[in-house]
């Protein structure tokens, strides 16, 4: 006969036997599932609380180009001295290279090159400190491998080729006949979301950060963002592509009344001293359907006057940029 201390005995073996089976079974239900990294960010993104960004890594160069891919295009970017191209000088140029179509798709990378150069006079406190350039001592941009990469190319792209193209150009003649493209003036950002036209804003928005520390990570970035199709009809370097072969033309409102300045500041014009070799005046780019009614408003709302005949300029992605 089992004596009561024996039926004590038995509960607690059982309700020791329960707790420890319990943990045994939570483990079994509470199993995580693993989640790639792609599936983690779509949680965080589906939500709408969170954004991610993606590390921009540059492309693979490829060695031979596709050929449903005849045409090439380089990627541009430089460091210079200062602001005028004049004075200063290119202490640092990126250049990559890749293959596109006559549609505006872009296909591969073939060819990268990033050089420093040391200039003739000493960079200045300010400019060391805002580039971080002190290691151009004894440096040399090897201009063979600019050559190789500029030289068969159909298009040279720069964001902000206005800058650019002017100091390239005092640094090489081979830039010079080339047809070049601004990816700053000639792809309207707004009009595809974006709240800015700077490098590190369209990067950002676009999804990405990168390591933005010398030229060519630059230029890989705007490939990158160039690339960028999101259910649109036309992606931005198909834009850039038939925007830059457009023809425009340059008005300048020279001997325009001065109490007129206002009105033609209000309607984008540019007011040029006459420094670079422009008329001295206000000017204005537009496309060449426009010139008509432009040259009607010069007439009739600044000149007053029918048979005003402001000089015109006809640009070509050839000469567009120019200094």
């Amino acid at each position: 006969m089992a004596s009561q201390l024996d039926m004590f005995a038995n509960q607690v073996v059982e309700m020791r036997s329960e707790r420890q089976d319990a943990p045994a079974r939570s483990k079994r239900q509470a199993v995580p599932v693993a989640l790639t990294d792609e599936e983690m960010v779509s949680r965080l993104e589906d939500g709408g609380q969170y954004r991610v960004l993606r590390k921009l890594s540059p492309r693979q160069l490829t060695v031979s180009k596709r050929p449903e891919f005849e045409q090439v295009g380089v990627i541009l970017d430089t460091e210079t001295t200062g602001l005028n191209y004049r004075d200063d000088e290119i202490i640092e140029i990126g250049l990559v290279a890749f293959t596109f179509d006559g549609f505006g798709k872009i296909g591969d990378v073939i060819g990268v090159y990033g050089g420093l150069q040391q200039p003739s006079t000493p960079i200045s406190a300010e400019i060391a400190r805002l580039t971080g350039y002190d290691m151009v001592q004894g440096q040399l941009i090897d201009m063979q491998r600019v050559r190789e990469l500029i030289e068969p190319a159909d298009l040279v792209i720069a964001h902000n080729a206005g800058f650019d193209r002017p100091f390239c150009e005092a640094f090489s003649n081979i830039f010079a006949n080339k047809a070049w493209a601004c990816s700053v003036w000639e792809i309207d950002w707004n009009a595809r979301g974006f709240e800015g036209t700077k490098l590190g804003y369209l990067i950002g928005q676009a999804g990405y950060f990168h390591d933005g520390h010398r030229a060519v990570d630059d230029c890989f970035a705007l490939l990158e963002v160039l690339d960028r199709c999101v259910g649109e009809d036309e992606g931005p370097f198909a834009e850039l592509l038939r925007t830059s072969g457009q023809s425009r033309v340059r008005i300048f409102a020279e001997q325009s009344p001065y109490e007129m300045k206002d009105h033609l500041k209000g309607r984008g014009y540019r007011w040029s001293d006459g420094s670079d070799g422009r008329p001295k005046s206000w000017w204005i780019e537009i496309g060449v359907d426009e010139l008509r009614d432009e040259l009607h408003y010069l007439r009739s709302e600044i000149y007053r006057w029918e048979d005003a005949d402001p000089p015109v300029q006809h640009l070509t992605a050839f000469d567009r940029f120019k200094a």
